[in-house]
């Protein structure tokens, strides 16, 4: 057990209930703001546990805003107001043209993942590391779910209200107020 496990009471989503929470709040938004182009609001709660760097870029964490441990947000990143980012996820901007957005009020169940870039693999005689990363930006508006396990590729816009079910691998747009699911994702029904 670590350190921070102990102050904040084993809690899964970061809180700022008792004094051990507190502290280790106070630990994780100095750790991530240790880090040049990183802006993280003061009422966040980002645990000492997650992994926050720009790479160079820029992350920007709003109002409210819970980030849990063994998260890794990486690269250049938004996140607005009142959202949660659960344990384990992973998100990794890409300079301006592979940029992470996402809105106020956004859920993020545990071991979600969203890479704004793909590698490059088109030359056979080149081996795929040696090729590059083409990035394109993922844009997750406001209000949306996302549930544990999904899998969010370069490219993609979630539209505001959007549910997205447990497992699911999302590769292309996915309308407001829509539930997709499965792999590829697929919209299910209409939550209006």
């Amino acid at each position: 057990m670590s350190i921070w496990t102990w102050l904040d009471g084993g809690v899964s989503y970061q809180q700022n209930k008792t004094r051990g929470q507190k502290i280790s709040c106070w630990f994780g938004r100095r750790l991530a703001l240790r880090h040049k182009n990183v802006t993280v609001h003061k009422t966040c709660r980002i645990s000492p546990e997650s992994r926050i760097n720009p790479k160079g870029d820029t992350i920007s964490i709003g109002a409210g805003t819970s980030v849990s441990y063994n998260t890794a947000i990486q690269g250049d990143v938004s996140i607005g107001c009142g959202s949660s980012v659960n344990a384990n996820c992973t998100i990794v901007g890409y300079g301006k043209e592979g940029q992470v957005t996402i809105g106020s009020n956004v859920r993020i169940a545990a071991n979600a993942m969203m890479i704004a870039g793909n590698h490059v693999f088109d030359d056979v005689n080149t081996p795929i590391c040696k090729q590059g990363i083409r990035p394109a930006p993922i844009t997750i508006h406001d209000d949306v779910w996302i549930a544990g396990r999904v899998n969010i590729t370069a490219g993609v816009t979630i539209g505001k209200g959007a549910v997205i079910a447990a497992g699911a691998v999302v590769t292309k747009d996915v309308p407001p107020y829509s539930v997709a699911a499965g792999v590829p994702a697929k919209v299910i029904k209409m939550r209006i």
